[in-house]
């Protein structure tokens, strides 16, 4: 069993004590500490994980199949300069991309799973949920690059689908150890797999909906179009059968993505500081992965307790957001993520950058 480390700074105590209870794990072959990591319950976000025989639902997390989408905008930033813009754009995303429910059930099919019992309990959540952004850190940015170009960047998952099918599946798996849950990757695990690709289909299928809603803003608030041969979108919770070292493994990814070499990536910073499009490397050690974004410096409370509204203000000066939410976005304030260059810095081998963004506009369903 081998452990591969790509650290921004020092790990945490509490973050390697994590780490040795995973590797001692059944079934752990490989893991992969990205420099994004940070305390997570039963298994940390920023982890990769190789399995041979069986499935970790916690290494997946909840949120299965979340990720982030980018698109072109046919703008430049001169589109986005004065705050009345930036009110019509805010006013018309509450209403077309709310935070946590639709006023009107949508009208989608979700996909077959394992168990009707399953898919009674969340289908109504999948009508009423389909095209929201959720709270927490997802979020929606408008961005600009190095030449002033606008892209579009959507942060969202499989809603209440997707912790619906872990906890469900927790339940028929194995206790190992005093917090992980095994599923034989041959038996039960077979449904969890089933389940969990129904998961990543509906996130994608959300975030392509929460971005074409936030494109009829921007057509209505603004007047831009938007160049949809550009759209690409990478997803950080998931688990697939991957071929590593010449063995077929089980590699379960838990906010990180996907990085094989040439691929395309995202890796965000926070509401007040860079995020990059990349480019995978395709490093072997690192079972062909990268971060998923900056990571959390401070848990929730703690960044709510120690970061003020001024902080908060200070720190996105520049940036249009929500002024009145502000008492609520403290725990999503630039303060309360790592140094997005360190991170950055920490998987050159990893990673190369294709572009460098700054945000324009933030939207969070806070």
């Amino acid at each position: 069993m081998s452990v591969h480390h790509w650290l921004a700074e020092p790990m945490p105590k509490a973050v390697a004590q994590a780490m040795n209870r995973l590797a001692a794990a059944r079934g752990v072959v490989h893991i992969a500490v990205m420099p994004d990591v940070h305390l997570a319950e039963n298994v940390c976000v920023g982890t990769v994980v190789a399995t041979d025989d069986c499935l970790y639902p916690q290494a997946v997390g909840g949120d299965i199949g979340c990720g982030m989408a980018a698109v072109r905008l046919q703008a430049d930033a001169s589109a986005l300069r004065e705050e009345n813009d930036a009110k019509r754009v805010f006013a018309g995303l509450r209403e077309q991309v709310p935070a946590v429910r639709q006023f009107r059930p949508q009208e989608v099919t979700l996909g077959e799973l394992s168990s009707p019992v399953l898919q009674r309990a969340v289908q109504r959540d999948a009508r009423i949920e389909f095209g929201t952004l959720g709270r927490g850190n997802h979020f929606l940015e408008i961005q600009a690059d190095e030449h002033d170009q606008l892209w579009l960047l959507v942060h969202s998952g499989s809603r209440a689908v997707g912790p619906a099918i872990r906890e469900f599946h927790l339940a028929r798996g194995e206790a190992v150890g005093k917090s992980l849950v095994a599923l034989a990757a041959e038996g039960v695990g077979r449904d969890y797999l089933q389940d969990a690709l129904v998961a990543v289909d509906y996130a994608s299928r959300n975030r392509r909906a929460i971005a074409e809603a936030a494109v009829r803003v921007l057509q209505e608030a603004l007047g831009v179009e938007v160049d949809w041969t550009s759209w690409f979108e990478v997803v950080h919770n998931f688990v697939r059968r991957e071929s590593h070292g010449g063995h077929e493994l089980w590699v379960h990814r838990k906010g990180a993505s996907s990085a094989r070499d040439g691929e395309p990536g995202v890796v965000p910073g926070s509401m007040g500081s860079r995020s990059y499009h990349t480019e995978g490397r395709g490093c072997a050690a690192a079972l062909c992965s990268s971060s998923h974004g900056a990571g959390r410096q401070l848990a929730r409370g703690e960044a709510a307790r120690s970061i003020t509204v001024r902080d908060l203000e200070r720190d996105l000066r520049g940036v249009f957001f929500e002024r009145e939410l502000a008492p609520r976005l403290r725990d999503e304030a630039p303060g309360a993520y790592k140094d997005i260059g360190a991170v950055m810095r920490a998987q050159r081998e990893l990673v190369r950058i294709v572009r460098t963004l700054r945000p324009v506009l933030a939207y969070k369903g806070a």
